[in-house]
């Protein structure tokens, strides 16, 4: 598993509103500026996860960054490991490994269960 894991698939080109939206973990609804604020971070902090290709958000007609709810939650536990003291690239790495650890105790549950 790469960093890109943590990647939305593009906007298709019919966008999805209404309540549906609300309730998609992907949907990128909201702004660099207010997802920072939610975080309590700077937009810099953001940027540098893109850069560290943790997570890519994705892009308004105008270029703009747009973050999905998940995206927010991955840009929060990274938050959590910097402000603990551990440098961006090993927090990365970190939010990579419980990814992985994650997607493959749910195999391991669906095996079991099947």
């Amino acid at each position: 598993m790469t960093p890109d894991t943590y990647t939305e698939t593009p906007m298709s080109s019919t966008p999805t509103t209404g309540p549906a939206s609300f309730d998609d973990e992907d949907y990128p609804a909201y702004t660099m500026g207010r997802a920072a604020e939610m975080l309590g971070t700077t937009p810099g902090f953001l940027r540098s996860l893109d850069e560290a290709k943790l997570i890519t958000p994705q892009r308004s007609e105008g270029g703009h960054r747009r973050y999905s709810r998940y995206q927010l939650r991955i840009a929060a536990r990274a938050r959590e490991l910097v402000d603990q003291g551990t440098a961006l690239e090993a927090a990365c790495r970190i939010i990579i490994l419980e990814d992985q650890l994650a997607e493959a105790l749910r195999i391991n549950e669906q095996k079991e269960k099947g």
